[in-house]
């Protein structure tokens, strides 16, 4: 019997050599460590905005607020959060249809998501701070329904240029997307 890798594919298939299944496992892990690094980068820079924006209205009403340790430990945390959902993959009954519905579709999920995070960890800090549970209710937005909709709208549609640009380099290949992107013979890449 040979021994699985992490992706399913056995040792036999892929040479069975200790060093073939050791370089194989590095390059997986190196991989996993650039998506891990490209979601929290942007998800850093967009809790930081949120709390940019919180500070100037603040600021507005001659309230001190300085606090970027929010958006790094969630955006810590949701990477880490979202690269377990992705690898359950909610979506692929979508694959076969227009980019257009996973972007969406991932946006709206990883929007709601992040809102019922946010729910949760408000409530174990509050549980470890021996706050009593109604103390928890976060105040997202400025608190009530209509906060917690304009945030959800707001990630929604900051969520949706990221996924379309992780379906767009599925759908062409991340070599072609960076080309397209970052090259100076676009004409020559798109005929």
């Amino acid at each position: 019997m040979t021994p699985e890798l992490p992706d399913g594919i056995s040792a036999a298939n892929q040479g069975g050599s200790p060093e073939h299944r050791a370089r194989h496992l590095r390059d997986r892990a190196v991989a996993e460590a650039k998506h891990f690094l490209a979601l929290f980068l942007y998800l850093w820079v967009l809790f930081g905005l949120f709390v940019l924006n919180e500070r100037i209205i603040l600021h507005q009403h001659k309230i001190d607020f300085l606090s970027h340790g929010f958006a790094v430990f969630n955006a810590f945390i949701l990477a880490k959060v979202m690269l377990i959902i992705e690898d359950m993959n909610l979506g692929r009954w979508l694959d076969n249809r227009p980019l257009i519905y996973p972007i969406l579709y991932n946006s709206l999920i990883f929007s709601i998501l992040f809102i019922l995070f946010h729910v949760v960890e408000e409530k174990v800090v509050s549980i470890a701070w021996g706050e009593p549970a109604s103390a928890s209710i976060p105040n997202i937005g400025g608190g009530g329904i209509a906060g917690i909709v304009c945030v959800s709208v707001i990630l929604f549609f900051s969520l949706i240029p990221f996924f379309a640009f992780r379906n767009l380099a599925r759908a062409l290949g991340l070599e072609r997307l960076n080309s397209m992107l970052f090259s100076e013979q676009v004409g020559a890449l798109t005929e």
